[in-house]
């Protein structure tokens, strides 16, 4: 009797608890700003991880001067988002409905749901968190081009999140964070002395690969899809329709700066194996 009465207790609580999730935390007026939220907890939460995970199992770590301790945790941050941010990106660009142009008559530039917003939220927290260690430690976790590219990427992630416009395209964009784990497994190994490495060679090729798929050729197809339903994109609020332009040329040309970079560091690295 007395078991029987906890268990109705518990399931009490519960209701109570999936009530004011769904009534409050995600709730499509809160969702943004719940999911945003909870994005810079995860950061903190993988932070604080991966320093506890790197001082008791990599004997390497404690080596390391407080900046490269710093920097391993932030690497860690921002291969989890781009694990995250690829899937749901991927999922939304070429396996969702949402944007189809078969499924609705409303032009594909404003359409959004619940699950777009939040994952948005959770890359706007991110980019926050990740800004934030970028301008704190500047410019040991990286130059003025990463700021550049995080404070354009957190003001259009943080639009498309709040205003519901041009998500289509912010997903498209995001795909790029694909090459993030890529290249911070580079400097993991790097800083682990395997530079000479079979795997970091492997990973050369790799970062080559998928840099060059999600940072150059979807940055094409997604201008094309731009020009394709221009009559769409030019129903956006003004600001909207400068960022659906400007911010995927100024990405796509710090791409291709950096594309050189990599097809040169590649090169010098197969001469040195020959």
């Amino acid at each position: 009797m007395l078991a029987s009465k906890e268990i109705m207790t518990f399931k009490s609580y519960q209701n109570q608890a999936n009530m004011f999730v769904k009534e409050y935390i995600l709730a499509d007026s809160l969702l943004p700003y719940t999911s945003v939220i909870g994005g810079i907890f995860a950061c903190k939460m993988v932070y604080e991880l991966t320093q506890l995970i790197g001082t008791n199992y990599f004997k390497i770590y404690s080596s390391f001067s407080k900046i490269q301790r710093i920097e391993w945790n932030n690497r860690a941050i921002s291969t989890i988002h781009g694990i995250f941010i690829t899937i749901m990106s991927l999922y939304f660009v070429f396996c969702s409905n949402l944007f189809s142009d078969n499924q609705s008559t409303e032009p594909v530039t404003v359409r959004s749901s619940s699950l777009s917003t939040f994952a948005l939220g959770v890359s706007v927290g991110y980019f926050i968190a990740d800004f934030a260690m970028i301008f704190w430690f500047f410019p040991s976790l990286g130059g003025y081009e990463y700021v550049i590219h995080h404070l354009f990427s957190l003001v259009a992630v943080a639009y498309s999140m709040l205003s519901g416009e041009g998500q289509l395209y912010t997903y498209m964009v995001l795909i790029s964070e694909t090459t993030t784990p890529g290249i911070n497994l580079r400097w993991y190994l790097d800083a682990a002395g395997m530079k000479r490495s079979k795997a970091y060679l492997i990973n050369g090729v790799v970062i080559f690969i998928a840099w060059l798929v999600a940072r150059i050729l979807l940055f094409i197809y997604m201008f094309y899809h731009v020009y394709l339903h221009f009559d769409q994109v030019e129903q956006m609020h003004t600001f909207g329709q400068i960022l659906v332009i400007v911010v995927p040329l100024v990405l796509s040309v710090m791409n291709m700066i950096w594309f050189s970079k990599i097809i040169k560091g590649l090169r010098k690295t197969l001469a040195k194996r020959q």
